[in-house]
């Protein structure tokens, strides 16, 4: 996991390297130095594209992380269990919710 960690730092780094050089890539078109704005514009594809190559590989490392670790068949099962669980006690939860509506209604009646 650690290469995947050192990927997504990769990818944070050249984010923030792409957004100085567009933000200077903007300032130096406004003074309408188009030679600098366009080093600045050129070194922030650069950056963005580097970023979304360790995006891609630190995505790649984390799926192939954990497809090599399926749940078994006890966890799976436990998992559903928690689930259905969960569900039963919402649909309980809202039926007394409407109970307790309903004899609030009833007793201004």
């Amino acid at each position: 996991m650690a290469k995947t960690w050192e990927h997504y730092h990769h990818a944070a780094r050249n984010h923030e390297k792409a957004a100085y050089h567009f933000n200077e890539a903007a300032k130096f078109n406004q003074a309408q130095e188009g030679e600098k704005a366009a080093h600045h514009a050129y070194l922030a594809h650069g950056h963005s594209q580097q970023a979304i190559h360790h995006a891609a590989e630190a995505a790649k490392l984390h799926a192939e992380h954990y497809a090599s670790q399926p749940a078994t068949a006890a966890e799976q099962e436990v998992k559903n269990q928690d689930f259905k669980n969960q569900v039963a006690e919402k649909k309980k939860n809202a039926a007394s919710s409407r109970d307790e509506t309903s004899a609030k209604t009833a007793e201004r009646s």
